[in-house]
């Protein structure tokens, strides 16, 4: 098989959650074992950092990967899902794995595939542990795919756990209420291993805390440990300006970060909180190497889609953010981003409770409503239905194309066109 060949096999013979949902998750790791089992134990061969969350786990997992190779670490990157290339997914220093590594994993690997019949994600995390091992990389940042205690990713034992945060999402899945969501989420925490949680919350503190003693492992909240302003707001050269300050040590760091969204003032603190849990480890990461870093996250690691300006006039802008904690992200982002008329393109999946975050949208705004092109895509239809419940006005496209290309038509010069409802919309127009 070529590589096309490989990737048409990938997509058609394995379960994908992003096709069919829930149904293609697999309820505990024994397929995942049984494929690294087979390939000789790959997860064990590399060190790794281990990072989930509802929200900012993909960008906490993409500033770490930039600040460890800035400091000089052969750094793996493993994320999902990708937007334009299935190879974004397995990083290395940034550089996608290539082709005929992907064809190879496939070609030698076949066999156990078709008899284990493991999902879609199953074999990429196995691809990937087996690309860092093969790789020898000094470092490897896993993000967790879903949740946290039953996710393919979960058979690591890592140098540092992270959690970002935790907020309603994938409730089918991981549970209802925000403590059963993060007792799913804390369990990637191992024994005597130290976790780093990003935002304290009184619903979820106890779970972590408790299962953070039972495995003797030390726990940190970012958010105890790190104030981080916005100094003067986005500079000419599209940066954020910010200044940190760590509490216990009154020490000040300034940083330039090339992701915009006003989110990742959270996601910074988390960041920082996990560096200095690596300095304790012996990793030689200097204040310049992170600064340097963080001012080009989006050039050294391939981040897309985070609130992102992908036109300049008429002002549009994408966010893969597409559950009730991320959209209010959005909306603050939105909020103080100055335009003259509104212009939301929005699609969203089927499998969702979508009620939540269709209240938050500005009613003021003008709607395209639109569905991406996967079976798991909330018809059009259905959409703009539920969204007129409140007050949400506009009109449905059949495909994501066609509702950017009316709302570019519409839109006046001083506009702001936003992207965004699910990943897979953004991944459509990037």
């Amino acid at each position: 098989m070529n590589y096309q060949q490989t990737l048409e096999y990938l997509y058609s013979r394995l379960p994908m959650f992003s096709v069919q949902g829930a149904s293609a998750i697999k309820k505990d790791l024994y397929n995942t074992l049984e494929l690294c089992k087979r390939l000789d134990y790959p997860e064990s061969k590399f060190k790794a950092i281990h990072v989930a969350g509802t929200n900012g786990k993909g960008s906490v997992s993409h500033m770490l990967s930039a600040i460890l190779q800035t400091a000089g670490y052969k750094t793996g990157l493993y994320t999902s899902p990708h937007l334009r290339d299935f190879r974004e997914r397995i990083r290395i220093n940034g550089e996608m794995i290539s082709t005929d590594d992907v064809v190879e994993f496939i070609k030698q690997e076949q066999s156990a595939i078709e008899e284990i019949e493991p999902s879609f994600f199953e074999v990429t995390v196995a691809m990937a542990f087996q690309y860092f091992a093969s790789q020898k990389v000094n470092i490897a940042v896993i993000e967790v795919g879903l949740g946290g205690r039953l996710d393919s990713t979960n058979i690591i034992t890592p140098l540092l756990s992270v959690i970002t945060n935790i907020g309603y999402d994938h409730t089918n899945i991981l549970g209802t209420t925000l403590p059963e969501i993060a007792s799913e989420k804390a369990g990637i925490i191992k024994y005597n291993v130290p976790v780093v949680i990003g935002e304290r919350h009184e619903e979820t503190d106890d779970v972590f805390l408790n299962k953070a003693e039972d495995n003797s492992s030390h726990l940190t909240f970012a958010s105890d440990e790190w104030s981080v302003k916005l100094k003067n707001g986005l500079s000419k050269a599209n940066y954020l300006n910010l200044e940190a300050i760590n509490r216990s040590k009154q020490a000040r760091l300034s940083l330039n970060l090339d992701l915009t969204g006003s989110y990742q003032l959270k996601n910074i603190k988390t960041v920082l909180s996990a560096v200095e849990q690596l300095q304790k480890q012996g990793f030689k990461i200097s204040d310049t190497h992170i600064q340097q870093a963080l001012s080009q996250v989006k050039q050294l690691t391939g981040l897309m889609g985070r609130w992102e300006t992908i036109n300049a006039d008429p002002l549009i802008i994408c966010d893969t953010g597409h559950n009730e904690h991320g959209i209010k992200e959005v909306i603050k982002n939105i909020q103080s981003t100055p335009y003259e008329k509104l212009h939301m393109v929005i699609g969203m999946v089927k499998d969702k409770d979508i009620t939540k975050v269709l209240s938050l949208f500005p009613a003021e705004a003008e709607y395209y409503f639109c569905q991406p092109d996967i079976e798991r895509a909330k018809p059009v239809m259905e959409l703009a239905s539920e969204a007129e419940k409140f007050s949400l006005k506009g009109k449905p496209y059949p495909s994501v194309k066609d509702a950017l290309k009316a709302a570019r038509q519409k839109a006046g010069n001083n506009d702001l066109i936003f992207i965004g409802g699910s990943t897979f919309v953004v991944a459509e127009i990037i």
